[in-house]
């Protein structure tokens, strides 16, 4: 039988953890000083006035390379539990944690291929 108290715990912590971000912004908004003026409005870079456009555009490389990183980042978050694990959970695991290799692989010789790893 399926017990909602058993939850009561997750539930005071979910509330718990909503509640206290929510007050802290309520609270700084309440508290903070409020002046509006041209030296709070203006930009700030590093102690003295900003030159040129704060518009600046990146190269797309810059995003690649960090797309590439996050990706072969997550795979090592996701086998390093199965490696952990490996002697207990048999054959067919093993398979499937070859086939994600597998698919990483692909992806990033493709990524190779299309030049997104070149940092020229």
């Amino acid at each position: 039988m399926f017990l909602l108290y058993e939850y009561d715990i997750f539930w005071a912590f979910l509330i718990i953890s909503s509640v206290i971000p929510i007050l802290a912004f309520f609270i700084s908004g309440v508290l903070a000083p409020i002046s509006k003026g041209p030296e709070k409005l203006s930009s700030y870079e590093s102690g003295i006035e900003p030159m040129g456009d704060a518009w600046l555009q990146f190269r797309i490389r810059y995003y690649m390379f960090a797309l590439v990183f996050v990706v072969f980042d997550v795979e090592t978050v996701f086998l390093y539990p199965w490696a952990m694990s490996f002697d207990v959970l048999g054959v067919s695991v093993f398979i499937e944690a070859l086939i994600f290799v597998l698919i990483l692989i692909v992806g990033s010789v493709y990524a190779w291929r299309k030049g997104a790893l070149e940092w020229s």
